[in-house]
């Protein structure tokens, strides 16, 4: 699974992107085991409020399943302008 990290998710993680085996059932799961990984993952997603996921190019909520999913992405919340 392709998981690509976005604005100041890329800056504290240090990449834009990485491809990863796992056996998260849902996107937290995927986020406890990121943040289970390294100090950086768990700096980046300890206050999950602050974050936007989408599962293959569609916005989703982080109960959101990844069954079948080939892409997840962590980024702020858009701003309108």
């Amino acid at each position: 699974m392709d998981i690509l990290y976005f604005a100041w998710v890329r800056e504290r993680i240090g990449v834009p992107r990485e491809a990863l085996e796992t056996k998260a059932k849902n996107v937290a799961e995927l986020v406890e085991e990121l943040k289970a990984r390294e100090e950086r993952y768990a700096v980046a997603f300890e206050d999950l409020s602050a974050l936007r996921v989408a599962v293959d190019q569609e916005l989703t909520d982080f109960d959101a399943s990844l069954e079948n999913a080939t892409e997840v992405a962590f980024f702020p919340p858009m701003t309108g302008g």
